[in-house]
């Protein structure tokens, strides 16, 4: 089932949110457009294209963007709410726009002011949509210094958003150096071909496959934070990883509100109690062990949610703060932060996902019901990177006092 045209364009005439709880329930009112009919587009796997134009119709595509170009020039901290409930909606859709949110901010983290200025006034004047060939595990996109350019050649065999983005991130390996060189890039232009083989257990919707990139130049000044072929390193430029665990820490936390979401429902609706219990119970909303099971559910997820705010609110200062302020001992704790919600939603969010079952009986495994949307969801994504190094970074930090050294993982 695809999105309708008045479901995609129900914003166009509707004035823009101007405050941060504005933009909240826009996200949560796209979000239940999402959820009408997620289980039967995850089954589709189409391309998210007009999910996608439904993000930028809304205007959650130009949350971070500056006002002068028309952009909402909102703060992280609702940029992570907005991406948790779009997440609650649909999975798929939240990893894309929280993608999106990362790349658009990554000039900001490494450009010069030049660069910045370029690249703010572009997105957000044009409603353009980010993907990123940025897969740090791929070293197969080597780049080559031809004097005034630089020629991007090669592939990344995971791409997320790629194939329906307006702009890339391209990042890949100088060959006279060993340094990495990003840029931003049209992405539909010669020389970019998708792959078409995103075919995974979940988040089927995020077009998360290869790229083969064949001679795509970019001028020496769009590489970005090069100064005369120099790039200067700071701590502050060393906030896009932190900054994109912090967004999957929100997709899990919106991923598995949905779940529980999802079972409560269905077990108001549905779920009976066991007959052989005894006490004369009517419903499964009176089944001891059902009423249980949903408080200890959802007492963790309350604290994951407080957990991955405070680490949201904590990075969210460093990403606004001028990028001289910003220390290594800033950044290390940060991330340490971020690493330990990003733990507790993974945990959390797989245990709901699978536990919710047990509450809700039998039937709700029917394919019709798409309960096991969530925990497909949930357990792709979780295994981008391993959680127990996640859990390593914050045991260094509570022993010994050691902050992450800045990784493309830390």
């Amino acid at each position: 089932m695809a999105l309708s045209s008045n479901e995609i364009s129900r914003w166009a005439e509707q004035p823009r949110p101007s405050s941060a709880e504005g933009w909240i329930a826009r996200a949560r009112d796209v979000a239940g457009v999402l959820a009408a009919d997620a289980v039967e587009r995850d089954r589709a796997g189409a391309v998210p294209t007009r999910e996608v134009q439904l993000l930028k119709d809304s205007g959650l595509v130009t949350l971070l963007g500056p006002a002068e170009h028309g952009g909402a020039e909102q703060h992280w901290t609702t940029a992570c709410r907005v991406v948790r409930e779009v997440s609650a909606g649909d999975g798929s859709i939240g990893q894309l726009l929280g993608h999106h949110y990362v790349w658009a901010w990554a000039m900001r983290l490494v450009g010069t002011p030049e660069q910045i200025a370029e690249v703010d006034e572009l997105y957000t004047s044009r409603g353009h949509f980010f993907g990123g060939v940025v897969n740090p595990r791929d070293h197969d996109l080597v780049v080559t210094d031809e004097g005034e350019t630089l020629l991007y050649r090669g592939k990344k065999f995971f791409s997320t958003g790629s194939k329906i983005a307006d702009l890339l991130v391209m990042e890949g390996t100088l060959e006279s150096s060993g340094n990495s060189v990003f840029a931003v890039v049209p992405a539909q232009q010669d020389g970019i071909t998708f792959g078409d083989d995103w075919n995974n257990l979940g988040q089927r919707l995020t077009v998360s496959g290869s790229v083969e990139i064949t001679d795509v130049r970019v001028p020496w000044s769009g590489a970005a934070g090069y100064v005369d072929k120099q790039f200067r390193p700071s701590a502050f430029s060393t906030l896009h990883v932190p900054a994109l665990h912090l967004v999957f820490a929100n997709l899990y936390v919106g991923i598995a509100q949905a779940a529980l979401r999802a079972g409560v429902t269905y077990t108001r609706g549905h779920t009976r109690a066991w007959p052989y219990g005894g006490e004369g119970k009517n419903s499964g909303t009176e089944e001891f062990y059902v009423l249980e099971g949903y408080g200890d559910l959802q007492s963790k997820l309350w604290a994951a949610e407080t957990l991955t705010d405070a680490a949201g609110a904590n990075l969210a200062q460093l990403l606004h703060a001028d990028r001289e302020s910003v220390t290594r001992e800033q950044r290390g704790r940060a991330a340490v932060l971020v690493s330990a919600a990003k733990q507790r939603a993974i945990d959390v969010g797989l245990e709901i996902a699978n536990r919710v079952f047990e509450l809700t009986g039998a039937r709700a495994t029917a394919n019709s019901v798409g309960m096991d949307l969530y925990w497909r969801n949930l357990r792709t994504h979780s295994l981008h990177d391993p959680v127990a190094y996640k859990r390593i970074e914050v045991g260094r930090y509570t022993l010994r006092g050691d902050l992450p050294i800045p990784s493309p993982y830390s």
